[in-house]
């Protein structure tokens, strides 16, 4: 039986403390949170909480930091004299494994994770990072946990994780903007909203759905829907002449330098 305890109570925590209790029954849960408020939701699920992020991670196993970054330093301060052979698992975002290790411990064994908030639905993605002293065991913890809530990728870097954050953890909203752009087109033409946001929707899971099967090319499946002459064809002309796909590129990287600074 792995022992994990939750420290922070916030829809992200919420996500995995729920998503490990139904995938990974065998495992004993706490959630640490002072909000009662934030306890509450956890007690209807049957996991035990407490107030005391000390008390949480007694006979821990894993111990999840589900925090936002602002808080990391004042969490670090309580646990570091207390964390012993733990394995830390940080989904606090912006905060880069160098700095987690410092903070917590140059002898632990710490995993910073990206994770993106598709994870709230069980459809995420999480970028992985370890340090020197997660073990392959820990490894494998690691990633049991995070993949309650969808898929799991490892790098080599704090780097890569910021640009992780760049691509996927800001990328939601990358694709939610899209879809508010399509729904605002179809209701232009004089579409009702509701048929229009159900039109754009299932047309995107659609999509996704076609690109994630069988390893299929992006740029392959919109040749094959691009007829020569055709609706297709005019909007995507549309869309090169605005150079569409080179403001995508620049509005990536932008948030990947936002993802350093924030670092720092």
């Amino acid at each position: 039986m792995t022992r994990i305890a939750f420290i922070g109570g916030g829809n992200m925590g919420y996500a995995l403390a729920a998503g490990v209790k139904k995938s990974l029954p065998d495992h004993q849960l706490t959630v640490a949170d002072p909000i009662a408020g934030q306890r509450e939701r956890f007690e209807t699920e049957g996991i035990a909480t407490t107030p005391s992020n000390s008390e949480a991670i007694r006979d821990a196993d894993v111990v999840v930091l589900a925090v936002k970054p602002q808080t990391i330093k004042a969490v670090a301060s309580e646990l570091h004299p207390i964390l012993n052979d733990q394995l830390v698992i940080s989904i606090a975002a912006g905060t880069p494994l160098v700095k987690l290790n410092a903070l917590f411990g140059e002898q632990l064994a710490i995993v910073r994770c990206m994770p993106n908030t598709p994870a709230l639905v069980g459809e995420g993605i999480s970028g992985m990072l370890a340090n020197a002293n997660v073990t392959a065991a820990q490894r494998s913890s690691a990633e049991s946990i995070l993949r309650v809530c969808g898929l799991v990728v490892w790098f080599e870097s704090d780097d890569d994780l910021d640009k992780v954050t760049a691509l996927s953890g800001s990328g939601p909203a990358y694709f939610f903007y899209l879809i508010e752009s399509l729904v605002a087109a179809g209701e232009s033409m004089g579409l009702g909203r509701k048929a229009a946001l159900q039109l754009v929707v299932q047309t995107a899971i659609g999509a996704s759905a076609m690109v994630s099967r069988d390893g299929n090319d992006p740029s392959q499946l919109r040749e094959n829907v691009t007829s020569p002459g055709g609706t297709t064809e005019a909007a995507l002309n549309h869309l090169s002449q605005k150079h569409v796909d080179q403001e995508f590129v620049a509005a990536v990287t932008a948030a990947y330098r936002r993802a350093r600074e924030l670092a720092t």
